[in-house]
């Protein structure tokens, strides 16, 4: 017995290893998708942007990554899931340190771009690697290190600009490269620090081993029964596993995308880019890109700070979510955060009316515990899902078709918040967002079955039956 649980300690502490890996891409997303929002007014009053060019400035990032969901999945079923993680990790490097000495707003746009094929890669590929070496046990809380790792990218990216910010001298005369990162252009200064996270992400991958899910796929039976042998406490285990995928992919002849229009499959894919694209549509991404700007507008004498309190909550929250997804179950997570976001969206849209007068704690309050009710359900969630839904030999491609869906609605999102800020007015916007969050409960009530502990292969069947 005793020899027994300590297998199962190492083999539990090489998953979270090989987890934790793969999740440091997420430290990338999250940095490259937040740090947007402490440059988006010195880099309009630099460049003189309008308000449509200043969504693009936002927008062309996501571009990049839709162009990179696109070619995640064949990227990740032809070279392996290690080697497009490496991919993505040089696409990082490329746009940090591009951003850092661009010459003009052209060039920031096209390593912006570069840096978002790298954010719609690391998107796919990640949560897959994760939930094809985890145990169905722990899976929903090895896939949600991913989550955690965005938001830790996401607090980082808030922390850099705020301390940029505070230490800049905007009238410094200095012309050389290191005054004007961190002086007069600061913003250069905040997207070049993304190159740090980068090279610890460049590092480490070379010390995790392939799928055994993709060598077992690709026939490299050997090489993946050896990984799996790490990964389960017996060598019964690791058998199972082999086998169990073996017999999942046995008849599957068909091509990825014949295979996908098979009903059950198509309603899977279906289902997964309906409740991607539906959840940018609930407000998570235009706090995200424009947190400074909305406080700004509700009157707040530091956005940068309040900003930085909105990361905080985001990540500590992601950490509550790991620790209860397999126990509570994902869909019970979902009818409580997004009943949640309802409420505090509305609450944030009626401080925003003119007559209202209430104070800024108010508006705060809420903007936090709407940050708290997303990061435990559906940022939590989402990801998780995701990577579960599909077979085996078509989880790259249909993993690209939901992120692409995800992607375009966080490009709309990303260029049409400053028009919806304008044009609907804040308190509008936030109105927008609440009702949005009525079809993705809808869907998710009528078509999602929860995965909570089920393997690939259950869910598999499930769809196949459906």
């Amino acid at each position: 017995m005793l020899n027994d649980n300590i297998m199962k300690q190492k083999v539990s502490a090489y998953v979270v290893f090989l987890s934790v890996v793969a999740a440091i891409g997420g430290i990338l997303f999250g940095y490259d998708t937040a740090v947007i929002s402490g440059t988006t007014e010195i880099v309009k009053i630099q460049f003189g942007l309008s308000t449509g060019m200043e969504g693009w400035y936002v927008g062309c990032a996501l571009i990049g990554s839709i162009l990179g969901v696109l070619i995640a999945g064949m990227l990740s079923d032809f070279l392996g899931r290690k080697k497009t993680m490496l991919t993505a990790a040089l696409m990082f490097s490329i746009s940090a340190i591009g951003c850092a000495v661009c010459a003009n707003f052209t060039q920031l746009v096209i390593y912006r771009i570069i840096g978002g094929v790298g954010i719609g890669i690391v998107s796919i590929v990640s949560p897959i690697y994760i939930s094809e070496v985890s145990p169905a046990r722990v899976r929903g809380t090895m896939v949600s290190f991913y989550q955690l790792f965005i938001t830790i990218g996401f607090l980082l990216a808030y922390l850099v600009n705020f301390f940029i910010l505070k230490g800049a001298a905007l009238d410094s005369g200095d012309p050389g490269l290191g005054a004007r990162m961190f002086n007069n252009e600061y913003w250069r200064g905040m997207l070049g620090c993304e190159t740090i996270p980068d090279l610890l992400f460049l590092i480490v991958i070379f010390f995790i081993p392939e799928s055994p899910r993709w060598l077992i796929v690709k026939g490299h039976d050997p090489r993946a029964l050896a990984i799996l042998r790490r990964i389960y406490a017996s060598d019964s285990e690791a058998q199972a596993g082999l086998a169990e995928t073996r017999e999942s992919i046995a008849g599957e002849v068909k091509t990825e995308w014949k295979t996908m229009l098979e009903p059950g499959i198509r309603k899977a894919v279906l289902v997964g880019s309906a409740i991607a694209i539906l959840g940018q549509f609930m407000g998570v991404n235009a706090v995200l890109y424009y947190g400074p700007k909305i406080f700004t507008d509700a009157g707040f004498s530091d956005p940068l700070f309040s900003t930085v309190l909105v990361g905080i909550v985001n990540m500590l929250t992601t950490v509550i979510a790991l620790a209860i997804i397999d126990k509570v179950g994902r869909k019970n997570l979902v009818w409580w955060g997004v009943g949640g976001m309802i409420f505090c969206l509305l609450m944030i849209g009626l401080y925003f009316l003119p007559f209202t007068n209430l104070p800024n704690w108010f508006m705060l309050t809420f903007f936090l515990l709407y940050v708290f009710c997303t990061a435990i359900s559906i940022s939590a969630v989402v990801f998780v899902l995701l990577s579960e839904m599909y077979p085996n030999r078509v989880r790259g491609m249909a993993m690209s078709i939901a992120g692409f869906a995800l992607w375009i609605g966080t490009y709309l999102i990303g260029q049409l918040t400053p028009w919806m800020l304008e044009t609907l007015t804040p308190a509008g916007t936030f109105f927008l967002f609440a009702f949005m969050c009525l079809p993705y409960l809808w869907i998710m009530y009528r078509y999602v079955p929860d995965t909570t502990g089920k393997t690939l292969e259950e869910i598999e069947e499930y769809w196949k039956k459906r």
